[in-house]
Parts: C-alpha cells; structure tokens; sequence
C-alpha cells in the first residue's frame, strides 16, 4: 500500500499506474487516464470513413486504453492478471480474452485470469421460480457472438456492441472506442486483441435485452492481419459478425475458414466507398442469405440496433451452440495458442487440488473423516473452554473443583483430537502449501475455487429450505426454532471452504504442541506455524475467530504470528475493522478501499473474522509510522438465521468486543435499508467500546451510512446524526451506570458526529447484473480512505508489534470468554506498561535519592569543617549558615521533584510504550514524586539540623581544648626559651624531667570543665510524654509512673489480655493469630533498634532529634497498618518498650562521648606527642618529614576513611542496579520473579512460611543475602579503590594546589589551612587532631609539601592493604547508607498484603490509591479456612468477590458477601474476575506443602483438585516466568 495522492499523470510510465490504482477501487473511468499536459495537442480531423479501431493518424501524447491493458497484462504475474479481470468485470469492462505479444509474435489465451470471475443472473426461464443461476463465468456454457473488422470500416463496431449490450436507460461503455478519451490515440501494441464481455439478464422483460445469457468476443485490428484469432473465433462462436467496407479483395479470407459459426457481413450503405455489386458478389462467393447481410441504410442508429439485436437473437434461438470458456483449451492448443492455466506451476497445483477434490463425494462425510479435529470434538472443546471462564453449570459445586474438572475432561478432548490424527487429505493439503512461490498461490486458489463451486451447489437448496421454512412459521415457535437450528447445523456441516482445512490444520498444532518435546508427532506439526506466517505476507486471509464455534484457536493464532515476527521482527501495524449488520457490503467495502480479496457474495458469506496483513511502502510507512496495516473483516451481526437462536446475541458481542479491542479504527458499517437493526448494533459496538475504556484503549469509530446517494446527504442528515449521537449518549450512559459509572460516548471513544460520520452511494449503477460499479461509490470510498488514513496518521495510540498484537489478542479474547462482559479487562499488555514505568519511576527515584544522599552528605561535611578555620566560612554563625543550606536544599529538592515530574510528563508522550493502557495511574507516580520530595526534605532537614546541633557543641568543646592546647603550648615553647638561653648543652633525661615538671605546673593550673552529662533517660522521657500528650491526661499520669530506666527489659510478649500499659497488645489484629501480632511487634522494635544501632556507630552525642525520629517512624508504621488495629493502651505499651531500650543506649552513647572528649584526658593523650615535638624543636631536627606523616595518619586517614562509609553503600546500590547480569533488583517484577524462583528451587517450606507470613523481614535477609552473594568482597574492594581513588585524587590536587602557597609564606599553617579549605566539602578533618598538629609545628612549608605527597601516596597502599582485610560484613554495618536499606525501598513497596492471600501490592510508588495484586493466590495462604469445616480454602479472592460467597475477619464477628469486601478493607481493590485461575506456581507449592500448611495454620489440608497434582516443578516455573513476563 502507497501513499494516497490525486496527483496527475505527468508521464507515459504512470499511465499503467494510475489506470491500476483506479481499477483495484473498481473506479469505472480507470481507462479515462491520459497526460497532464499544458499543450494540448492539435486534434486532426478524420476520415468519417474510418473507423476508431483501425490505427488513425493522429499524433498524440497520450496512450490508447487498450495499450495500458495490454501492457499491463503482459507485465503482470497470473494472479494480479486475475484479481485485474475481476475489476474490470465488476465494471463491466470488457476483459482480455486472446492477448497478443507484439514482441514474441506469441498469443495467449486467458482462461486463468478469468477463472475467478462469478455472475449471478437470471434467464427467464427462472423468472416465475424467482430462481437464479450464480457459476463461475469460465464455466458457463452460453453461446458468443464475435465481431471482427475485415479492411475498413466507417462504422464504429465496438460503439455498436455497447449499445447491444446496453438498454435505453442502462447505457455503459464496455468496449473501448474512438469517442471515450483516448479512444482515438493510436494503439501500438493492443492489435491483435479478443476482448470478452458477457450479457446476462436480470429476469425482467422489460429492461433485459436478451432473455438468455450469451458471450460477446470483439477482435481488434484487421482480421486480414490475424488469422489466428479470427479463426478461433469462428470455431467457438455461434455468429460472427464481420464488419467491412470494400469486399473486392478479401472475399477469399472469409470463404478460407471452415467456421462453425453463422456469419454475417455489415456495412454502412451510406459510406462513400460501399458498391452494392462487390457486396452481392461477395455474399454469393460465400453462400450467404440475404438476412446474413445486414446493411445501415436510411435507418438511425437505434434502428440499426434492433435489427442487429434481432438477428443475434434468432441465431441465437436456431443455432444454440453452446461452448465454456475452459472447453476451448483444446482448440487453442490445436491452433499454437498459449493457454495461461498451462504452467508448470499450475498444473501440479490444480492435480494436487483436484486429488483433494476427488474425495469429496459428500461433503458431510469428508468433512467427518478428512477434518475430524474440527467436528463435534473442537465444538466441545470450545464450550469447554468458555465454561471454564463463565461456569454456568456449576451450580453448588465447589469452583474450583468444577474447574479442575473442567480442565481435565478439556485434556481429554485434546487426547481424543490427537488420536484421530492426520488424515489423508490433510497430508496432501499441507504438503501442496508447503511449497513456495508461484505453486503455492495456484494451489490455494484452485482449492478456493473448487470448494467454492462445489458448497455453492449444495448450499442453494438448503437456502430454498431455509425460505420454505420461514414462510410456513410465521411469527416465533419452538418448531420454527428448531428447525431454524437444524438448518443453520445443515448449512454449517454442508458449507466446505478453505478456512475448514486451514482450521483443520489449527487444530492438529494445537493438540500435538501440549505434547512432550520429543514426541514425533509434535515435531511434525512444528513448521506449520511458519506456514501460516509465510500466508499472511503473501496478502492471504487467515482465520482468527473460527465462525461455527466462535472460538479462537488460541495457541495456534499465537504462534503463527510468532513466527510472523520472526520474518518481521519488531515490525509495527495498525489495526483496521469493520462490523455491520450481515449483508450489507462489509467486505465489499474494504476489498473495494485496500484492493484485498476477502470473499463477497450474498447472504451470510464471512463466518467469524478474518485478518489481512497489507505491507506498506516506505512512503506510507513514514506517514504511519508502521510497517503494515492489519484489516479485520467480522461476520456479519444481527444474522437473521442466528438472530433465532438463543446465544445470538452472546455471539455478536463476543465478536464485536473482540474485534473493536483489537482496533485502532473501527468502522461501523450501517446500510440504510438495515436501519431497524442500527439500535441494536450500536448497542452492541457502544458496550465494547465501553469495556475497552477501562483498560486504557480508546480507538477512533467512523461510521459509514451506505446507500446514501443524495449530494445533499450531509446536510440533510444532520438531525439524524445528532439524533444518532443522543442515542449513543443514552446507551453508553445506561451500559456505564451497570458498573456504577457515568460516561458519555465520547469518554470511550473518538468521535465527532460532523467529521466522522460518512455517506456513500449504493454500489451498483443500475441493476445488475449488467450494472457496473457506481462512481459515487468508489469515488466516496476513496476519500473515505483518506480519511481514515488521516485518522490513522493521527493516531495517538502505541503502535503494536506483531508480538504486542499477538498479546493483546490472548487476552482480549480470554476477557471476552468472560460471563456477563464486566467492565473489567487483565492483559498482560497492561502489566507490561505498568511494570515499565514502574521501573522507570524507580531509576528516577533512585537518582533523586542518590543526589540528595550526595548533596546532604557534602552539606554535613561543610558544617562538621564549619569555624575550623575562619578562610572557610564567610559567616561565623551556624545558624547563618545553616539558613543558607536549607535554601540551598529547597532548591535541590525543586530541581529532583521536576526531574522526575518531567520525566512522567515525557514518559507518558511515548508512542512506544503503551501509555495509554496506564493513563489512570499517572497520578499516582505524580503525587509519589511529591511525597518522595516531602520524605527527603523531612530526612535532610533532620540531618542538617542534628548536624549543625552537633557542631554548635564541638565547637564549644573544641574551644575548651584550643584553649589548653595553647597554655600548654606557650609553656613548652618558654621552656625551650629558656633552655637555649642557659646554653648548655642538657641531656636526654634533663630534658624529659624540665619537661615532666612544666607539664604537671601547667596541667595542674588549669580548669578541666567539659561537658556537663546529661540525663538522656528523662530528656527521652519528656519526648515520649510530648508525643502521647494528645491521647489524655489519664495517659500522660500512667506515663509519669513509669522508669525508663528499668522497663522493657524483658523481651516483649503479645497475649489476648488486655490490660492498662502491660507488654502486651490487645485486639492487635482481627483475622491474624497471636503469633502474627508478635510479629509484627517485633518487627516493629527491631526496626527501632537497627536505627539506635546506626546513631551509635556515628560516634557523636545524642541529640533529642534521635528519639523524635524514632516515634515518627512508630506512628507512620502503625498508622499504614490498615489491617492492623491496635487499641491506645497497646500503642503507649508499645512505645514505653522501644523508648526505654533506646534511652540507655542513648545515655551509655552519651556518657561514652563525654568521656573520650574529655578535656584533660584529651590533653594527657597529647603528652607524649607534645615532649617528642618539644625535644625535636630542641635539637634543631627537621620536622618535615614526621609532621608530613603525622598530618596523613591523624588528620586525612581517619577521614578518608569517614569518606569511603560515606558513600559505600550508594556506590553497592548503584552496582546492583546497573550490573550486566544482575536482574533481581532491576524492577520489582524481576525481584518478586528472582525471590520466588529461588523458593522454587529450594523447595523448602519453612522459608515459604517466612516469605508468606513474615513478608517484610523475609525480604530484608534475602536482600542482604543477595547482596554477600552479588558483592563479594572482590566486587565491594573494587568499588572502594575507585572511590578511594577519586578522593586520593582530589588530595593530591589539594597539596599540589597548596605548593603555590609555599612561594610566598613561611608559616606552615598557611599551607595546612590551604588544603583544608580545598576539601572542606569532601572530608571531615577532626579539628583537635589539628590543633595539636600545628602545635610545635616548626616544618619548613616547602619540604613538608614535598614529604606529604609521599606520605599520601603510602596511605593509598595502606588503605588497600587494610581495606582487603575487613570482612564484607563490617563494611556493610559501618556503611552510612544501607545498601540493603535503599534496595528494600525500591523493590518493597508499601508493603501491604493482601488481606485474604497474603500476596503483596504491586501498585508503584507509595502514593497511590488502593493497593491491588495482577494475580491473586490460593486463599489458603492467607489461612483462611471454611466455616465450620476448618478446611483451608483454595479459592482464589479474584473469583470469590465476584461470587456469592461470604466471609467473615474472625470468629464472632459477622459475615460480609465477598462484593462488599471494600466495606471491611477499602484500601485494597481486587478484580472480580471468576475466569482467572490461581498461578500454576501456587498451585504446584500449596499441593507439595497442604499438609505443612495445614500444621502450620492448625487447620485441616486443602482438597487439592485433581488437577493440581499433574503441575510439575517445570510447569510451576513456566507459569512463574509467564506472570512476571520473563521469558
């Protein structure tokens, strides 16, 4: 398919083109083409005497019609020979019937290229039966007459047959002559020609020219120059008319033939050069009567017409020879005429046909024993299937147990398919179409052919039947009924096509493939698929709705179109259908719009629907952006015949959901004289459009009024039109309110009623048979092409894959199988794009995470350095400071949240990713962007805070320490004055003991006021009694009798006492046990621990920030805990318990950093360094080299190695994210699929039990034994070298940076300042350890400089060294950001399960609406258990909410229908769905483990279906990787 253009030709080499675009839309001025050209040329006047069909002398730039065809013809391949021979006989153009080859001399005699046409008509003998006649024209035996030309010959013989075969009011050019444009332009290689039209009556005497059918041959050229021709004609024709001027030397030719047809000579008596004497002697030379010569003398042309009409007729009446196209084989054999049909390729494929055709003897029969699979086996199979999904006959039996029924009784069907096997006749068809090119095409279209002329002949005396019976039951009866039923079972066993052998073939894949890998009968069926695929890109209709069980044969389908994007991979299409009611030109109209060949005939032709591939060009591809457009041709709705029996209306919506699901345009097709069914058509296209908007796919709807020819037809219809939409306003008003909805019919579809509604005329002009196609109506369906090209172009929906398509169809079609048609609709299309963008909301996510932890993390370093040195900070108060930091992080978060808003923004503007399949969610990830921005400012706020609290009391320590520091300082640097003063040279031990004595003087003289100790048990206290004010004064008095200091020091017990503010938790939760509850709770106070546990490695003191965060954390748990209710006094138990364990680790963590910064130990540690400097100083030693050292090992290596925990853990995330190979964290689909394959493999149950029950702490050890799995110390060691590198990196540029300083200062203090300043934002140089390194410190800047880039470099090799000796475990405990942590975050979600099976939520983000599970489990898991029975149920929760049953939280509560569950549970939306099954996966653990499970939840075992017990753990993994789309 090329792009639409109404460009005119501009050469002779588009000629061909444009007459061949015309004439696929049977466009009847096809042959009206010729140049645009601006000169025209200058016409020459012609001999009146010569006639159009002889080669006239005008020079001109156009091309003669009958050379296009010809040339055409020559050029083409047999089938577009025979697809052309059908257009043209549609419009009623005459068609080649001998086709010379100017160049090879060869003629050709086209019997292929019309074997294909078919006619119905009407003689009269049949007119009172109302009877008509419908066969394959090559087939018709009707008698012909020929007209050929001998010389000249002033009348126009093919003018003449136009109006032979016309009648007054019907009159149509089927001949090509001298007046039609171009007509007069010489022809160059069209000499030669037998053309062929057909007269057929209609019934009617008074517009049918001739009463019986009869053939009319017209020969171009001059009969002198092909002889050949001229004498096949006279063998084969009844008459044959020759038409001439001057007799006086041809005579002899017409006297050479031994004809077996009556000739007659005509002439134009009114001609200049007619001699009425050579005519006389001519016709007596000839032995011919006077009535064989037939002269237009003083007579009009309608006189002439009679008289030429009358004679044909009585010829017709005494010489009735009667001759079939093909029974004219033998003749052109005998004259060296070439026959098309006699190919090699033709002839194998019409023996091949005709071995499969001679065992039809009785359809019913063959079909019984030939296509056994799709007989009463493949209609149960069906009914099965839909059972399974709609279980109407369970009646009170257990579901699930029906269904395990179900499906074994649909295994045995499968079984008993198999058995019957390959017959013979499908042996043989498969092996004809497995061939490839021309042969394959013959032999589908000569079975096509034979089969349609043979269920033709057997199908019209049922249809006689079928009139007889509706004639003799007027109205509605059971009889009628039955009988209607017997006849539509008759005329489905009776009609035999090429869809049954190709559904015979679907069914024998689908039994062989459930066989075993190496079973020999599978492997054979193995390459039909390929088959199929291979048809499709041939342009051949495959089946995709069966159309007598209407049923897909699922994997069939499915694998056809695998192997499809196999050929093609990745190749997108467009979806195009039509639905209507029957019989009202459906097919007609996209044969007619995209040149296609589904099959048309009256009645109820298409059965189920069909589907087209049409490649697009790369013009067309472009403008689409596809690569193919897939049309859908339905089954008629609204069947009279079906319309009788109960499931009609079932069967029409199956069919109209099915396929307005699968579209992108979907064309309703109304024909006005159908419009008492419109309202029911529409009602039935409105309910699928319907159920479609709730899966996202909105597809644009175009309706067609056919039979509308009034010009005036728009505007006069617009109050129908409007009326037309309030109707589908009311009816998709009144479908919406079923599922508690209010939608108009534009909120499920596109439509506007002035743009997308079209008129277009009737299809014939006049009435057939002899009518050709209307203009109107080829010309409206060509610019309703383009409109829906531009619908299409438009198209704002993903365009599918073949692979997208062959999904969307699986479970389109198990949704349609569905009771009822609810409004709801899985696909794993759906899931697919919602997993998609999950995981891209989780790598935005990650990376606003890992900015923030980058950005806070330098932030906290800047305030650890604040006031170190003053060349640092442009403000000396922290609090400036700090303000500005906030500013600075406001503007972080802004830019991180827009980050990811843009992102959904951009995301959801894909054309790839089926966005608008999950347009209902974008919500949902935009206010998760926001909350994550709200976490993170709370989380960076406290840390920015707690940072600043912090260094507000270091710096008061650290002045404390300065201030000894430098009295300690100024008395050893006054001793070493008044030692060189003395001059005398002391020893070792005189100087030790001057130095002893001025340290003790010194140290004894100062005051050692440090840090007050605090009392953090109380300051705990007063924040836990602030945080449960709110809850009474009754609480806060029962607070103020409680120690901290000694309660929760035994572990925390849940027991079913209530009771005040003991260890336990009353009423914990409704449906859980006990046991549950005490684990949630110590949960809950692990989760607390684990964060006093990382306060505490900081080594810093506590601040009140610390208890404030771990009750938030407290309530925010308990207050998500929907399921859980916990009453007031189990709260406040609750958090006594966790705030007295964390009060006395928060005061032992207090009191240790009192004491180790103490000011007078800090100073006694400083002794010995301090008598080493002063000794050194003495004795006049270099320090430069020590110092160097001593700056490495106390002041950049402890916070170097502060810097590597810094960013460990981000650095271990961002290696599991992004490593080749690893998938398990990628998205939590690939998670939740790695975790349970791993269950799957172990295969034991305790850790089944830990995942189902203990969901959340199950995930978190298997994420940190998936993280010592996927990072092993060689991984992690290499992560910390590059970073240690990046840090080692920017030092050494930091010292190099400070040799600069060395030029123009002597003070070493300068220099160290230098470098400090330079990392203030990366590291946290510890600033007592500075302080007594520049104390003493006599280092000359420049060797200093020099030995501690040295000494930097050794650190690198230390640390490599050290860091290779530290466990992974360490690393991980030290690492400021838990890796195992953030991949719990990404992969966890909200962490809620489902409240009957325990499946965890998969909505993404944690701000959306209801949680919700794609696939639900076994209720057994959940250990819920029926009443009474104490049994455990397997039912699964999306079948029992859209049950009858009831359920009830615990025992003595009251019981609640499973439809109301959102009453008990309004967070959680579970689809009511009783066609989806539990995963074969859970149904594999809960029959491996019923009893453990039964133990566990001291209940009785599952009644596992007997259908369980044949899953295998290879099928349990099949179905895990299908759920998680991981294969």
């Amino acid at each position: 398919m090329e792009s639409i253009t109404d460009e005119p030709a501009r050469s002779r080499s588009s000629l061909p083109g444009i007459f061949l675009k015309r004439l696929m839309m049977a466009n009847v001025t096809a042959r009206s083409v010729r140049l645009n050209m601006s000169d025209d040329r200058e016409t020459k006047e012609l001999d009146p005497e010569w006639d159009s069909d002889e080669e006239n002398l005008s020079e001109s730039n156009d091309v003669n019609p009958l050379d296009i065809i010809t040339a055409l013809y020559l050029c083409s391949d047999p089938f577009l020979q025979q697809e052309m021979a059908i257009k043209m006989s549609l419009c009623q153009f005459s068609v080649p019937l001998l086709l010379p080859n100017c160049d090879t001399k060869e003629i050709t005699f086209m019997l292929w290229s019309m074997r294909d046409i078919v006619k119905r008509f009407r003689p009269h003998s049949l007119t009172d039966s109302r009877g008509f006649v419908e066969e394959r024209i090559v087939g018709l035996e009707v008698p012909m007459v020929s007209f050929v030309r001998l010389g000249q010959s002033s009348l126009s013989k093919s003018h003449i047959l136009n109006k032979l075969l016309s009648n007054p009011q019907q009159y149509h050019d089927t001949f090509v002559y001298r007046d039609m444009e171009s007509g007069d332009t010489l022809r160059t290689i069209s000499n030669g020609l037998v053309e062929i039209s057909w007269y057929l009556p209609c019934g009617n005497k008074n517009t049918d020219t001739f009463s019986e059918p009869m053939a009319m041959a017209n020969l171009r050229g001059d009969i002198s120059e092909f002889d050949t021709q001229y004498h096949f004609l006279c063998q084969t024709s009844a008459a044959v008319f020759v038409f001439m001027n001057n007799l006086e030397i041809d005579c002899q030719l017409l006297s050479s033939q031994q004809a077996k047809a009556e000739l007659f000579l005509v002439g134009n008596a009114q001609g200049s050069t007619y001699k009425f004497n050579d005519l006389k002697d001519c016709a007596k030379h000839l032995g011919l009567r006077k009535k064989n010569v037939i002269l237009k003398d003083k007579m009009n042309d309608a006189g002439f017409i009679k008289t030429l009409r009358s004679m044909i007729t009585e010829v017709l009446t005494n010489n009735p020879q009667k001759m079939a196209l093909e029974q004219m084989t033998t003749l052109a054999d005998n004259l060296e005429i070439l026959v098309d049909e006699n190919t090699k390729e033709c002839l194998i494929a019409k023996s091949d046909a005709d071995a499969i055709m001679s065992q039809i003897q009785d359809i019913q029969q063959f079909k019984k024993e030939q296509l056994p699979l799709q007989g009463d086996t493949w209609k149960e199979l069906a009914r099965v299937e839909k059972e399974m999904c709609r279980l109407r006959k369970a009646g009170n039996q257990d579901i699930d147990k029906y269904k395990s029924d179900l499906k074994i009784k649909e295994k045995k069907l499968r079984q008993d398919q198999q058995k019957l096997g390959m017959s013979g006749a499908m042996t043989s068809f498969i092996k004809a179409i497995s061939s490839t090119g021309l042969e394959r095409s013959y032999f589908l279209k000569w079975m096509r052919m034979n089969l349609d002329n043979l269920s033709c002949k057997k199908l019209s005396t049922l249809r006689e039947h079928y009139i007889i019976t509706l004639q003799q039951h007027k109205g509605s009866s059971k009889k009628k009924t039955e009988e209607i039923a017997e006849l539509d079972k008759k005329m489905t066993e009776t009609s035999l096509r090429i869809e049954h052998f190709f559904r015979e073939m679907g069914q024998l894949y689908e039994s062989a493939i459930i066989l075993s890998e190496t079973e020999q009968s599978r492997k054979q069926m193995l390459p039909l698929p390929k088959i199929g695929a291979e048809l499709l890109l041939e342009g051949f209709p495959i089946e995709l709705v069966d159309g007598d069980t209407s049923n897909i044969p699922t994997r069939w389908i499915e694998d056809v179109l695998s192997q499809l994007n196999d050929v093609k991979p990745n190749n997108k299409m467009l979806v195009v259908t039509v639905l209507g009611v029957q019989s009202t030109g459906k097919s007609t109209l996209l044969n007619t719009m995209f040149g296609v060949q589904f099959p048309v005939s009256t009645g109820r032709c298409t059965r189920g629907a069909f589907m087209m591939l049409i490649p697009l060009k790369d013009d067309m591809r472009k403008e689409l952006n596809c690569d193919f457009l897939l049309i859908i041709d339905t089954e008629g709705l609204k069947s009279p015949i079906l319309a009788q029996l109960d499931y009609s209306y079932e069967h029409d919506n199956e069919l109209a959901t099915l396929v307005v699901g699968l579209s992108d345009v979907t064309i309703i097709n109304i024909a006005m004289e159908s419009s008492t069914e419109m309202k029911d058509v529409l009602q039935i296209v409105v309910h699928a459009f319907l159920r479609m908007t709730e899966v996202g796919k909105r597809p644009s709807c175009l309706f067609v009024h056919q039979n509308v020819a009034d010009v005036s037809a728009h505007a006069m219809n617009m109050k129908d039109r409007t009326m037309l939409f309030e109707q589908l306003n009311e009816m998709t008003q009144a479908a919406s309110r079923m599922e508690n909805k209010d939608q108009m019919f534009t909120d499920v579809m596109k439509y506007d009623p002035e743009t997308d509604s079209l008129y277009i005329p009737g299809l014939w002009h006049g009435t057939p048979p002899m009518s050709p196609v209307s203009l109107g109506y080829c010309e409206a369906i060509y610019d309703f092409k383009k409109i829906i090209i531009g619908v299409l172009r438009m198209c704002q929906t993903s365009r599918n894959t073949v692979l997208d398509f062959q999904e969307w169809t699986t479970s389109l079609w198990r949704a349609v199988k569905f009771e009822n048609f609810i409004f709801s609709f899985r696909n794993s299309l759906v899931a697919d794009a919602y997993w998609k963008v999950c995981t891209e909301f989780s790598k935005w996510e990650w990376k606003f995470r890992k900015d923030m932890h980058t950005w806070v993390t330098t932030a906290e370093t800047s305030i650890s350095n604040f006031g170190k040195f003053s060349e640092m900070s442009q403000t000396s108060d922290i609090q400036v400071f700090l303000t500005q930091l906030k500013t600075d992080a406001h503007t972080e978060f802004v830019k991180g949240e827009r980050y990811i808003l843009d992102n959904v923004t951009v995301y959801y503007k894909k054309a790839d990713c089926h966005v608008e399949l999950i347009e209902k969610y974008r919500a949902d990830f935009e206010n998760s962007a926001i909350s994550l921005r709200k976490e993170l400012q709370a989380s960076v706020t406290n840390r920015l805070n707690r940072a600043a609290t912090l260094r507000e009391g270091m710096i008061r320590l650290e002045s404390i320490k300065k201030n000894h520091t430098s009295v300690v300082e100024k008395r050893v640097l006054k001793l070493l004055e008044d030692c060189r003063n003395s001059k005398s040279d002391k020893s070792e031990q005189e100087l030790r003991s001057d130095f002893e004595r001025i340290w003790a003087e010194t140290v004894n003289g100062l005051s050692f006021k440090g840090l007050e100790r605090q009392d953090i048990i109380a300051s705990v206290h007063k924040r836990l009694w602030i945080n449960l004010n709110p809850k009474g004064s009754k609480v806060a008095e029962d607070i103020n009798k409680v120690s901290l200091s000694e309660y929760g020091r035994q572990p925390f017990k849940i027991t079913n006492k209530g009771g005040g503010l003991k260890n336990m938790l009353c009423n914990w939760v409704d449906h859980h046990s006990i046991e549950e509850a005490q684990n949630m709770s110590d949960k809950l106070i692990a989760n607390c621990q684990q964060l006093v546990g990382q306060y505490a490695l900081k080594n810093t003191d506590y601040d009140d920030t610390y208890i404030s965060e771990i009750l938030e954390k407290l309530d925010e748990t308990i207050s998500i805990q929907k399921q859980v209710k916990i009453n007031e006094s189990s709260v406040i138990s609750l958090k006594l318990h966790v705030c007295a364990n964390a009060a006395r680790e928060f005061q032992t963590m207090h009191d240790s950093f009192i004491k180790n910064n103490d000011p007078r130990g800090c100073l006694e540690e400083n002794k010995e360094k301090y008598w080493m400097d002063f000794r050194d100083v003495f004795r006049e030693q270099d320090q430069s080299q020590k110092k160097a050292d001593e700056f490495t090992s106390s002041c950049l290596k402890p916070a170097i190695k502060m810097y590597l925990t810094q960013f460990l853990g981000q650095d271990i995330v961002d290696e599991l994210l992004f490593s080749e190979g690893v998938v398990g964290f990628s998205s939590r689909t690939s998670f939740q699929y790695s975790l349970l394959k791993q269950l799957l493999d172990e295969s034991n149950f305790d850790n089944y039990v830990s995942y189902i029950r203990f969901y959340e702490t199950f995930v978190k050890n298997w994420i940190s034994g998936q993280i010592s799995i996927l990072c092993p110390e060689d991984v992690i060691f290499k992560l910390e070298e590059k970073r240690l590198t990046v840090i080692m990196t920017k030092i050494t540029d930091s010292i190099s940076e400070a040799q600069k300083v060395t030029e123009t200062t002597s003070n070493i203090k300068d220099v160290i300042t230098n470098i400090c300043t330079t990392l203030k934002d990366h590291l946290t140089i510890p600033n007592d350890t500075l302080i007594n390194f520049l104390a003493l410190n006599t280092s000359k800047p420049e060797p200093f400089v020099e030995w501690l880039l040295a000494s930097v470099g050794k650190l690198k090799l230390e640390f490599l060294d050290a860091l290779k000796k530290i466990s992974v475990k360490s690393k991980l405990e030290s690492a400021e950001m838990k890796p195992q942590d953030e991949l719990f975050r990404r992969v966890f979600g909200c962490g809620q399960q489902c409240p009957f099976c325990n499946a965890p939520c998969e909505a993404g983000g944690k701000e959306h609406e209801k949680h919700f599970v794609s696939m639900h489990r076994p209720q057994a898991f959940g250990a819920w258990r029926h009443t009474g029975t104490n049994i455990l149920g397997h039912e699964i929760c999306s079948s029992l909410v859209a049950s009858d049953e009831i359920f009830r939280k615990h025992e003595g509560s009251s019981f609640c229908p499973y439809k109301t569950y959102t009453k008990v549970f309004p967070d959680w939306h579970i689809q009511p769905d009783s066609s989806i099954e539990a995963s074969a996966y859970w149904k594999y653990v809960m029959t491996t483990f019923s009893e453990e499970f039964a133990e566990e939840y001291k209940a009785k075992p599952v009644n596992i279906p007997a259908a369980w017990k044949d899953i295998k753990n290879e099928d349990a993994l099949k179905a895990l990787k299908k759920t998680y789309n991981m294969n």
